[in-house]
């Protein structure tokens, strides 16, 4: 037993006292006295620091303070009514890691049900960046627990057939996944697993073994019979291990916006996680490029939530159906990289149903097995302990199944379980401290009486579920690498798993790049007898693929950006090796030059002089915010290209009327100085195509591949353009406050609203043929199925969704209630594929923006033929969320559409029959 000395027991009693003041009576009633208990915690808080300050020198204190939550704590018998030690030293960390955290506790004793529509506190000096006045946190209480229903619709044939991640629909299909009885027979298993445990293993299935505590990044050791998990980054591939393949993007792959591809790029990546063992891919990446310097934006899918939603679907059916578990991150509003940890995302309730969840929404059901919580705070809660986001959205409202874990170092506080988390990652408060939230602590709440075991049931069942419904119990691979020690050989096998995957990643290589320009057919190249391959970004690096750690600068052709979201480059082919090798497979011959000096202008142009042909290659990076390269920390610091790219573009086009730019860019830039420039013949936005860069950008230089790929975001000609921008400043512990004032006005339908030219709208991208569309009808689906005419009916008559467990994912309201038709003419003389986009236009009743994508679809059509179109619309489609009603709902008023081949270029025009 430990025996408290008196100054630290006092201190622990007027701490629990204050605390106590601050609560209210019933969690339900405590936003709206918040105020009163504000004004009573203050004076309590007042008294609290005094006796911080007269006790400072105590070491006991000091032990609580600088070491965190003890793991021994398990083993101390519960003092000061019914609180134990663990409790304590929770709650006194969490006071002395912000000046008025009693104070802040009593605001926050609602934030365990507050909604992520209240409006937040804040505070702006007069000069310097906007910043947060609160930041809300969990009370100390008991919190006792039951577990979601099962959502219990029932398999439909021919609409809603049940099945299991093996098995998915194929790409495109108008079928949904019935993924029900999978889970619940997973479920079912878990719970039998578990029902001989202490709850020492039921806590430990939950905690990570800390950071370089395993082999994988993150860990859950082995219990029982139970082998433990591997969990391993990235969202391209396999990360920190060798003899696996460098995928593109996610960025990239959203820009073929082909489902098909999406899919392939998926199912690859599963096969490549499960053959080296992983058991949880911690991707796909589908937070929003609502920030176009956004540094992680290139892992994600773009500034549409529905193009990101269906690009999410896709990856996760193939991920998952290559055996490993599917991760959806980072749950939610993390879109910038600056004080990411310390930034409090303030989103009202609508916004964040129709754009930031919708990816995640997605997510469940394509049967994800687990979601990962972000560094962030949302309105002013850590989203890792934010109730709303977590219970409410995600388990509630989705119906998700599966678990949640915390982004690494995102957990906060053990009470954090009652929020709605299911797992620590890596485990420890920070890394290598030997100290954890969890474990040790979280035995000791449940022993207490502050959490229920029951909630610790759930945790360790929805994990183990996850690993039941992925039948990972079965023969899985063992770990074969040390994602901290590559090559040690005691611990790295070096499996090969690449197989015929680099066939994929040049396919969407070539199918994402955008061909932006191309004036007087100087696309495709036809055998030119010279060639100049003018920039950097043209040929290898000095260091090799792999010479920056975590791909930590940008040298040589840029095929990723940086940070935990990158994995090692098998190879990488470069432009230069690429081109070289088609030039001497022409007959003719081409004579190749290159140089590859961005600031050497006169070396550049007298290299790029009388040749035929002068290829530019220029790039822009982005990643993580705990590298920084040339001074972007993350985020980029502005929208130009790098590496005197205006310039050395300028300087070519000088002394080349045929000057071609090649961009490989993890996002959209500024490129006002120079497109307009005639000499510019023609623009290539090439994205991050992985490995077989050169050998994709060859591809479509060449005319092997007749580009197809979309811009999934809007290019602007100005920076100020943008809706949305960075905010930086902050500094110790403040927190940033980034309103998103722009609500659902993200990227294009910010332009629209605000009648902006772009440069190139979203969607945009030219093909070497053109188009027509012709033949526009639309018509109810009718089904056989009638178990859901009552919602249907309410839902016609303008009824917002009922607010049940599961009922955002509800089958009638996603499944096809419109098909619209059309046809595609390939006016010209080569074989291409058009990406036709429908856009909905809402009744003004709805408060939308002009236009919102809400379908497309990829048509191959052979020279001078024509091929068929169709895409559906659901009730989903068709609704806007309801604050109030706390459902989906049909405004009243006239629905039309417009069919084309962007957000701006309508081909076709119609009216939803309702």
């Amino acid at each position: 037993m430990v025996v408290l000395n008196a100054r630290l027991s006092a201190l622990c009693a007027l701490l629990l006292a204050a605390i106590a003041d601050a609560q209210s009576s019933e969690l339900s009633s405590a936003v709206s006295a918040s105020s009163a208990a504000s004004s009573a915690a203050a004076s309590s808080s007042e008294a609290v620091s005094s006796i911080l300050t007269s006790v400072a020198s105590s070491a006991s204190l000091s032990t609580v303070f600088t070491t965190g939550v003890s793991t021994a704590s398990a083993s101390v018998s519960t003092i000061l009514s019914g609180t134990s030690v663990a409790s304590v030293s929770s709650a006194i960390s969490s006071v002395a890691s912000a000046s008025s955290a009693i104070s802040t506790a009593a605001t926050a004793s609602a934030s365990v049900s507050a909604s992520v529509s209240a409006a937040p506190s804040a505070s702006t000096a007069s000069t310097g960046p906007p910043l947060e006045s609160t930041h809300l946190t969990i009370p100390i209480s008991e919190y006792p627990f039951t577990s979601f229903p099962v959502p219990s619709a029932s398999p439909i044939p021919g609409v809603f057939p049940s099945t299991s991640p093996k098995s998915p629909p194929p790409p495109g299909s108008s079928l949904i996944p019935d993924f029900g009885p999978v889970w619940k027979a997973a479920h079912a298993r878990a719970k039998k697993l578990i029902s001989g445990w202490s709850l020492e293993q039921k806590v430990a299935t939950t905690t990570g073994v800390g950071w370089m505590g395993g082999r994988c990044v993150g860990n859950i050791p082995a219990i029982a019979d139970f082998p433990g998990l591997c969990l391993e980054d990235s969202p391209l591939g396999v990360r920190d291990t060798d003899f696996v393949t460098a995928f593109p993007t996610g960025l990239s792959a959203a820009a073929t916006w082909q489902r098909a591809l999406i899919r392939a790029r998926g199912l690859a990546m599963g096969q490549e996680f499960k053959g080296k063992g992983v058991h949880v891919a911690l991707g796909p990446m589908m937070n929003m490029g609502r920030i176009a310097q956004g540094g992680r934006n290139w892992e994600g899918f773009g500034a549409d939530p529905f193009l990101s939603g269906e690009a999410a679907y896709e990856t996760i059916l193939g991920l998952q159906a290559g055996g490993v578990q599917a991760c959806a991150k980072h749950y939610i509003n993390n879109e910038q990289e600056h004080l990411r940890t310390q930034e409090s995302s303030n989103v009202d309730d609508r916004t964040e149903h129709e754009i930031y969840f919708h990816p995640f929404l997605r997510s469940v059901q394509a049967g994800v097995a687990s979601v990962m919580c972000s560094y962030n705070l949302i309105n002013d809660t850590y989203a890792c302990e934010n109730d709303y986001t977590l219970n409410e959205l995600l388990k509630r409202q989705a119906g998700f199944q599966g678990y949640v874990m915390s982004d690494w170092g995102a957990h906060h506080s053990t009470l954090a379980a009652v929020a709605g988390m299911d797992m620590s990652m890596p485990g420890d408060i920070t890394f290598n401290s030997g100290t954890s939230w969890w474990g040790a602590n979280l035995t000791a709440f449940v022993q207490n009486g502050t959490i229920a075991e029951t909630r610790v049931d759930d945790m360790a069942e929805r994990i183990l579920a996850s690993w039941y419904l992925l039948d990972q119990d079965q023969n899985y691979p063992e770990v074969s690498f040390n994602a901290f020690f590559m090559n040690d050989p005691a611990t790295n096998a070096h499996v090969d798993v690449q197989a015929d995957h680099y066939k994929v990643v040049r396919e969407i290589g070539a199918a994402g790049s955008v061909l932006l320009k191309n004036t007087g057919h100087a696309l495709p190249l036809n055998k030119p007898r010279s060639i100049a391959l003018i920039g950097n970004d043209s040929g290898p690096s000095s260091r090799g693929p792999n010479g920056f750690s975590d791909r930590g600068g940008d040298d040589g052709i840029l095929a990723m950006g940086w940070g935990s979201g990158t994995t090692q480059f098998p190879y990488l082919i470069s432009p230069l090796e690429a081109i070289q090798a088609r030039a001497r497979k022409d007959s003719s011959g081409s004579q190749v030059s290159w140089f590859l000096n961005n600031w050497d202008l006169a070396g550049a142009q007298a290299t790029a002089l009388d040749q035929d042909v002068a290829l530019v290659f220029v790039n822009a990076d982005s990643g993580e915010d705990y590298i920084t390269v040339d001074g972007n920390e993350g985020d980029r610091k502005n929208l130009t290209l790098w590496g005197n790219a205006d310039n050395l573009i300028a300087a070519i086009a000088e002394v080349n009327r045929n000057t071609i730019v090649i961009a490989h860019s993890v996002g959209p830039a500024i490129i006002e100085p120079w497109i307009e420039n005639p000499n510019v013949t023609a623009v290539i936005w090439a994205g991050l195509p992985g490995q077989e860069a050169g050998n994709s950008i060859m591809d479509v230089l060449y005319g092997d591949v007749n580009p197809s790929g979309r811009l999934p975001y809007t290019i602007a000609k100005s920076p100020a353009d943008y809706g949305a921008q960075l905010i930086t400043g902050g500094s110790g512990a403040d927190i940033l406050r980034i309103d998103y004032t722009e609500g659902l006005n993200i990227d294009y339908r910010h332009f629209d609203a605000n009648n902006i030219d772009p440069r190139f709208e979203f969607g945009f991208g030219l093909s070497y043929t053109t188009f027509s569309y012709a033949g526009l009808h639309i018509k109810p689906i009718t089904h056989a199925d009638r178990t859901s005419a009552a919602l249907e009916s309410a839902w016609a008559a303008g009824k917002a969704s009922p607010a049940d467990e599961g009922a955002v994912a509800a089958l009638w309201l996603h499944r096809p209630a419109f098909e619209v038709t059309f046809t595609i003419k390939n006016t010209g003389a080569v074989a291409g594929t058009e990406i036709a986009q429908l856009y909905l236009h809402f009744p003004n009743s709805a408060g939308e923006p002009p236009s919102v994508l809400r379908g497309f679809q990829d048509i191959q059509v052979p020279a001078h033929g024509s091929a068929q179109g169709k895409i559906t619309l659901s009730r989903y489609d068709l609704s806007v969320w309801d604050v109030d009603a706390k459902g989906w709902r049909k405004p009243a008023g006239e629905f039309t559409f417009s069919i084309g081949a962007s957000s701006r270029d309508f081909r076709l025009k119609g009216t939803v029959p309702l």
